[in-house]
């Protein structure tokens, strides 16, 4: 395993080389065997534990290593920050998988650095954990999203309102550049570093996009032009609308989407204040520092059009000197964006109710159904995986018959009147898909998760795996878990072990940030 650091290449400013602290008795807890074989380290846990824990809780570098800790900014909840940065993670370097694409290696948890702000550097087992497990559920329910190779115990207390024990997580990422990055050198209005940024950006994310040999070059980095600029911000716009796309089906909440977490690569990051959602409804909002609910689960589509236009803000200057020229030609991006963001989710809702394709009608067949799990507080999990579980073409032909008779039964009573919501929903959705209830089952079957993290018994499995490893080095009940929502979409032996829903319907849940 070799390691380089493209990003540390790009200078001073963009980062500090910083080392990790030393912990005092580094332990490997999990070991991402498949990740790691898929980035080509041959490591195995069991004989090369312990030169794994010394790895990845930073006590010894990685051949060709040169830790950092990133400079960013960010809007927190609104509120723009000129100065963030890793104040708990270092940048071991990054390292190519078998197809020849780059991954950063990042600590979490291992020390601090100039952007701390007082911090301590560290991280507590529990959101390690959380991390890994959240990460993985993720990834196997077919969401963009960094992940963990690894979780290592410190054999160290770190302290926030009691001493708790500590760990490093090592995360993988395609790479740790965010909105705020950009804001970082747009706040310093450095256009040399953001172009530098940008170029690095299209290398590492977009190779499609081409940078004219014959461009300006600084330090050995060729700038991109105006039209590059346009063409970088249209495919970071994509990677948003498949990402937020993506949580919304599976109903997961991010919980603090500031411009800090938001990844230009289109990937999930920091798991601390995230969970799932229960029963419908749009508003829903776990995050205990959220307390206006603005990263609701309804309101992710508006925040990444919001952060999306902060990043606008910062390529401005490198589309054009005149700015009002430079608005108009990125602002039509960001409306075709909207528009992507809202055509894509009901393409997906009607994904999930077994139909291939939008058309008239749908999206009211979509927000009706909304509606009614709205109001009768029915899981969103469970509702499609029941609907698609009573599909069948013996009722849908039932349900058929008994519509036309109705319609053509002289003087009988309003259908609407008549019915109650849920079966006359029932009886729309069943004429929308009777030319092919097969392909409807298959599709829904693609598209619904059987089992997601539920929060509850993430909570749970959370203790009771801090409690055993602390008594006896035990996980079991974790991998457990892990071995089941790492399929969500098959149905195993343990599956209906975590499929049901919590007895509160998560009214006092919280989650809380890591740090």
């Amino acid at each position: 395993m070799k390691l380089s650091n493209q990003y540390h290449q790009l200078g001073q400013s963009f980062s500090q080389q910083t080392l990790p602290s030393p912990v005092a008795q580094p332990i490997l807890l999990l070991w991402n065997g498949p990740l790691a074989q898929s980035l080509s380290i041959n490591y195995s846990s069991q004989k090369d534990s312990e030169l794994l824990a010394q790895y990845f809780s930073g006590n010894q570098l990685i051949d060709g290593s040169t830790p950092i800790a990133q400079a960013y900014s960010g809007h927190q909840f609104g509120h723009f920050n000129p100065q963030l940065g890793d104040g708990r993670a270092h940048l071991l370097g990054d390292i190519t998988d078998k197809q020849g694409q780059y991954w950063d290696v990042q600590l979490k948890g291992s020390g601090t650095s100039f952007f701390s702000r007082q911090g301590d550097g560290r991280c507590a087992l529990g959101p390690a954990l959380r991390e890994y497990m959240m990460s993985e559920a993720m990834f196997a329910l077919g969401v963009p999203t960094t992940r963990c190779l690894a979780v290592v115990a410190t054999g160290e207390a770190v302290y926030r309102e009691r001493a708790l024990p500590g760990a490093v997580v090592t995360r993988i990422a395609t790479s740790h550049i965010r909105v705020g990055t950009f804001q970082y050198f747009a706040a310093r209005k450095d256009i040399e570093s953001l172009k530098k940024l940008t170029s690095f950006s299209i290398g590492r994310h977009f190779p499609e996009i081409k940078l004219a040999s014959s461009a300006e070059v600084i330090s050995d980095v060729i700038l991109p032009s105006s039209q590059n600029v346009i063409d970088f911000f249209a495919a970071v716009l994509n990677k948003q609308v498949a990402l937020v796309v993506s949580w919304l089906r599976v109903g997961f909440i991010h919980g603090v989407m500031n411009t800090d977490n938001t990844a230009i690569s289109g990937e999930t990051i920091d798991y601390g204040p995230c969970a799932m959602m229960n029963h419908y409804h749009s508003d829903t909002v776990f995050s205990s520092i959220d307390r206006n609910a603005r990263y609701a689960f309804g309101n992710q589509s508006k925040i990444i059009q919001w952060n999306m236009a902060r990043l606008a803000d910062c390529l401005l200057p490198l589309i054009d000197e005149d700015e009002d020229i430079a608005l108009a030609k990125i602002t039509p991006l960001l409306h075709k964006f909207a528009n992507d963001l809202q055509y894509r989710y009901f393409e997906m809702m009607v994904n999930k109710l077994g139909i291939s394709e939008l058309a008239d009608g749908d999206i009211d067949l979509v927000n009706d159904l909304l509606g009614i799990m709205s109001d009768m507080k029915l899981d969103y999990t469970q509702s499609f995986v029941t609907l698609a579980a009573n599909l069948n073409q013996a009722e849908v032909d039932n349900v058929l018959a008994m519509k036309v008779a109705q319609e053509s039964a002289e003087g009988a009573i309003d259908d609407e009147a008549e019915q109650d919501k849920w079966q006359q929903w029932l009886s729309r959705w069943y004429v929308r898909i009777a030319a092919d209830i097969s392909a409807a089952k298959d599709l829904m079957a693609k598209t619904n998760p059987l089992v997601i993290p539920r929060n509850h018994h993430v909570e749970v499995i959370l203790a009771s795996s801090q409690t055993s490893y602390q008594e006896n080095g035990d996980l079991s009940d974790l991998n457990k878990f892990l071995a089941v929502v790492q399929q969500p979409y098959t149905q195993l032996d343990n599956t209906h072990n975590y499929q049901d829903t919590p007895s509160d319907g998560d009214e006092n849940y919280h989650t809380f940030c890591g740090t």
